[in-house]
C-alpha cells in the first residue's frame, strides 16, 4: 500500500469543507491518511477515539457527503480519486470488494452510491437503500430528515434569512431533536428559526452579526446553543 496521501485543494479549500467545524475537518484528514489505496477505512470508530473526534464530527462529514458509510462499518472517502493517483506498481486493491461494488465513479472522479443510501451515523451499523420512486416521495415528506438541497430550496421558497448549512449541521449534531423529542416536521422547524430571526431587536441583531458568523465557520453545537441563549437574554 502506498505510504503517501494527498488532498486536493479543490476539495479542502471549498466553502463546503471550510464551513465545517475544525474537529470534523481534522477527522477527515485522519481518515484520509489511514485509508487504503481505494480510499476505504475499516476502523473509523478507532480513529475517532484516537483523535478525540465525536459522533457529531462523523455526522457532519456524512451529511456534507465527504465520506460514504456502509452497513459493515467501513467508510470510504468520496473524493478519494480526486485526491490521489497511485501508480499501478504501488497500487493494492481494497479488501472491501463488496462495498466497492456498490459504488460508481462520476465523471469528475468522485465516488457515488449506485442507489440512495441513508446511514445511521451514530452507530455506523444501519443502511437503508431507497429506489428512485421512494426518493422523490421522501423529499416531499417533511417528517423525514431533509438534505441540504431540500432546506436551501425551502428557504428560497419562503425568502427567509435562515442559513441552510447551519440548520443542517445543528440538527444533525443533536440527533434531529427539538428539545428532547424527535423532530416531526423539519419545515416547521425552519419556520420557527425564521420567526426567531425576524423578531431580533437591535441589540440582538448586533450580537448576532458579531458572533454568529464565527460559529458558521466552525463553531460547535455548544457554541451555537450559547449564542441562542444570549440572544434570548437580550430580548
Amino acid at each position: 500500500m502506498a505510504e503517501r496521501r494527498m488532498f486536493a485543494k479543490s476539495i479542502v479549500d471549498s466553502d463546503a469543507f471550510i464551513d465545517m467545524p475544525m474537529s470534523a475537518r481534522l477527522l477527515y484528514y485522519d481518515l484520509g491518511m489511514r485509508a487504503d489505496d481505494d480510499g476505504f477505512v475499516n476502523s473509523p470508530k478507532k480513529i475517532m477515539r484516537m483523535i478525540g473526534a465525536t459522533n457529531d464530527d462523523m455526522n457532519i462529514l456524512l451529511m456534507r457527503k465527504f465520506v460514504i458509510a456502509f452497513e459493515s462499518g467501513v467508510v470510504v472517502i468520496k473524493h478519494w480519486r480526486i485526491h490521489n493517483y497511485i501508480q499501478s506498481d504501488r497500487y493494492h486493491p481494497t479488501k472491501y470488494a463488496e462495498e466497492k461494488a456498490k459504488l460508481s465513479v462520476k465523471d469528475n472522479g468522485a465516488y457515488t452510491l449506485d442507489t440512495k443510501c441513508i446511514q445511521s451515523v451514530s452507530t455506523l451499523d444501519t443502511e437503508v437503500r431507497l429506489g428512485k420512486d421512494s426518493i422523490g416521495k421522501d423529499r416531499l415528506d417533511s417528517s423525514k430528515h431533509p438534505t441540504l438541497e431540500d432546506v436551501k430550496a425551502y428557504c428560497n421558497e419562503r425568502g427567509n434569512r435562515v442559513n441552510p448549512e447551519r440548520f443542517i449541521d445543528y440538527y444533525t449534531a443533536n440527533g434531529w431533536k427539538v428539545g428532547k423529542n424527535p423532530m416531526k416536521d423539519w419545515k416547521a422547524a425552519v419556520r420557527t428559526w425564521e420567526r426567531s430571526e425576524s423578531k431580533m431587536n437591535s441589540k440582538q441583531q448586533d450580537y448576532y452579526d458579531k458572533w454568529h458568523p464565527s460559529c458558521e465557520r466552525g463553531g460547535s453545537v455548544a457554541q451555537i446553543e450559547d449564542i441562542e441563549l444570549k440572544l434570548e437574554d437580550l430580548e
